[in-house]
């Protein structure tokens, strides 16, 4: 097979989707991997480290579009890369359709086969391709959010941990998931007191054990949003939806409740966002304010730590890569049903019941494409 490599073009988007390691393996394997001028050099890859190992280095995207039987990438295609997108080309990336109904009638319209990251599923529901990032964007929320606290950034000027005699920050987390408990673990490492919101009375016992004696658990609902959402310096939205439009849980009536100059940090914005007032930014101009509340909502967090993120993100995605290589889309998919469960969009037929919902699309049965 021939598998491509297109440098990610999403603003200030530096991470990869394979790292030399994993095109020495494919390139072992018999399979041509065509890597674009530059795709790693953002997380740290020089071209050379490709060469080496038996990928080759093509000079535009336009060649490794137009060659490549699959594309791996990070982010969703953005638009100018729409055009590139052809019948049958299998597509592995994030997607997150739900929150974009432009690039699910672009993906339609190009007939070719959206395997989707966040929504491989294994039967025990954990989503391994997404559970990296999640990870990440998680202990990065914390980071972003105490940093933007800063009076110099437009916060309301508060420590996270406080200090002796200093009461810490008050840290809200909406969803107990992935990224709420990574969140979780690093808001209470700096010494701030932590609500953690969740609708699971099972994970929120599962989580009173487990996270430090600063964190309360307590049960998601909407008197519980509200009350909390008084005391909060900091809310970071972490609500999962797998290949859903994430629900605003925090409507834009509800910021006048809290205190001026708290942040908000939504990770849930690559699904629409959990806030109402959730629109996507960016690492160049990653903040904005409403109703005197400092807004975070950046559509790539991990991007923003690339070396790590890449890492991180190609030990799950690149054995699921392999296979694809190796047996084609089809035959990949009817061996490993966690694998056909990425399967979102073939040839033109929306097969995921999360992207048909958000957008009133007839729902083709995956069994029909396989």
């Amino acid at each position: 097979m021939i598998v491509g490599v297109p440098r990610e073009i999403k603003t200030a988007e530096n991470r990869v989707a394979l790292v030399p390691a994993g095109a020495e393996s494919l390139a072992s394997d018999g399979h041509t991997v065509l890597v674009e001028q530059g795709a790693g050099l953002g997380s740290g890859f020089s071209d050379e480290a490709y060469r080496a190992v038996g990928a080759q280095i093509v000079p535009s995207a336009e060649a490794v579009w137009a060659k490549a039987e699959m594309i791996l990438k990070v982010k969703e295609p953005i638009e100018t890369e729409w055009p590139k997108m052809r019948k049958g080309q299998v597509l592995f990336t994030y997607f997150h359709f739900a929150a974009s109904e432009p690039l699910t009638q672009a993906v339609i319209k190009s007939g070719s086969v959206a395997i989707a990251y966040e929504t491989v599923q294994l039967s025990t529901g954990e989503l391994p391709l997404l559970t990296p990032m999640s990870e990440v964007a998680g202990r990065m929320a914390v980071q972003e959010g105490a940093k933007y606290l800063e009076k110099v950034f437009g916060g309301s000027g508060i420590l996270l941990g406080g200090v002796p005699g200093v009461l810490p920050a008050e840290v809200l987390i909406i969803g107990g998931g992935v990224v709420g408990t990574n969140a979780a673990k690093m808001a209470a490492g700096l010494g701030a007191h932590v609500t953690l919101l969740d609708v699971s009375l099972d994970r929120l016992r599962y989580l009173s054990d487990v996270l430090a004696p600063n964190v309360d658990p307590l049960y998601s609902n909407r008197h519980n949003i509200l009350e909390q959402l008084k005391k909060a310096d900091l809310v970071i939205g972490a609500v999962l939806l797998p290949g859903a439009k994430a629900p605003s849980l925090v409507k834009r009536g509800d910021l006048k409740v809290m205190k001026p100059g708290s942040v908000i940090v939504d990770v849930a914005v690559d699904q629409g966002g959990c806030i109402e007032t959730t629109k996507p930014t960016t690492h160049d101009n990653p903040t904005y304010i409403v109703d005197g509340i400092l807004h975070y909502a950046v559509a790539n967090m991990p991007g923003g730590v690339p070396r790590t993120s890449t890492l991180a993100l190609t030990n799950a995605t690149f054995p699921y890569a392999k296979r694809l290589a190796r047996d084609g889309w089809k035959q990949a998919c009817k061996k490993d049903p966690s694998l056909a469960l990425g399967l979102n969009v073939v040839e033109g037929k929306v097969v995921y019941p999360g992207v048909a919902e958000a957008f009133g699309l007839p729902l083709a049965d995956t069994t029909s494409v396989l």
